[in-house]
């Protein structure tokens, strides 16, 4: 039974984010979002630790530490922030790379379908950046990456989808 939940809602977030891709104006980018979801590396932990309220991978993280379905995830799956992060030779230390601006939408969109399908009915425009405040200190990403994230997700807050959409569709670099 948890299987198939895991999969409706699964199935219902990545839904979600390709209208939400459309608004953003990366329709085509979006119709593959979270596909390795269905891999069974990511599925077999996602139907195991399904709750319904909050990722599985938390869950996993919790019980050994670590997720195993979270690190093949965000591996293959280039609008996750943790992707962005590579080995800066001056520095001699890994680093996050600043992501390129439709990864970052796809972010945008990922986040909103997360809140909405975790809130459910007590979803409001603040929740995603209540959730992406949450993190801020101890995230590990590039501060201009950050920054727009940031203020697309205040902009959803303060004035809605119509109009943050409007802004999203038409940054075209950052």
């Amino acid at each position: 039974m948890k299987a198939i939940k895991h999969f409706i809602t699964i199935t219902k977030h990545r839904h979600t984010v390709i209208k939400h891709g459309y608004k953003a104006g990366i329709l085509f980018q979006s119709l593959f979002h979270d596909l390795s979801k269905y891999s069974y590396a990511e599925f077999r932990a996602g139907a195991k630790y399904y709750q319904g309220t909050r990722s599985p991978n938390e869950i996993e993280r919790e019980i050994f530490g670590y997720s195993s379905a979270w690190l093949h995830h965000k591996g293959r799956n280039r609008h996750h922030f943790e992707h962005w992060i590579d080995f800066n030779p001056k520095a001699k230390r890994d680093e996050p790379v600043k992501m390129p601006i439709k990864y970052v939408k796809e972010m945008f969109c990922d986040r909103v379908a997360a809140s909405k399908i975790y809130q459910g009915e007590n979803y409001t425009d603040s929740h995603p950046i209540e959730y992406f405040m949450k993190g801020k200190d101890f995230r590990v990403i590039h501060p201009e990456t950050s920054d727009l994230i940031e203020f697309w997700l205040r902009s959803l807050s303060e004035k809605g989808e119509k109009e943050t959409f409007k802004i999203i569709r038409n940054t075209k670099k950052y």
